[in-house]
């Protein structure tokens, strides 16, 4: 099976999906999985059947440094 952006995230099987220990068990959190080639896959815990959003690993990477370095505070209140 080919693992696209945007396809059901309960289709990609084999896979352990991770939640971040902030999600203080109340279901709003982001989960993450590594992929076969490296690539990494999100999903919404709320709705473990949606879309799956897929990134490479520089993708998340950069992403991550820019969460980091606090670019994105703006977005929360």
């Amino acid at each position: 099976m080919k693992i696209a952006n945007g396809m059901p995230a309960d289709r990609i099987t084999g896979v352990t999906w991770q939640k971040g220990s902030a999600s203080l068990g109340d279901g709003n959190c982001v989960e993450v999985a590594g992929l076969p080639g490296g690539d990494i896959a999100m999903r919404n815990s709320r709705f473990p059947d949606g879309p799956a959003l897929v990134f490479t690993s520089s993708e998340l990477k950069a992403f991550i440094t820019g969460a980091k370095a606090t670019e994105f505070d703006h977005l929360i209140g």
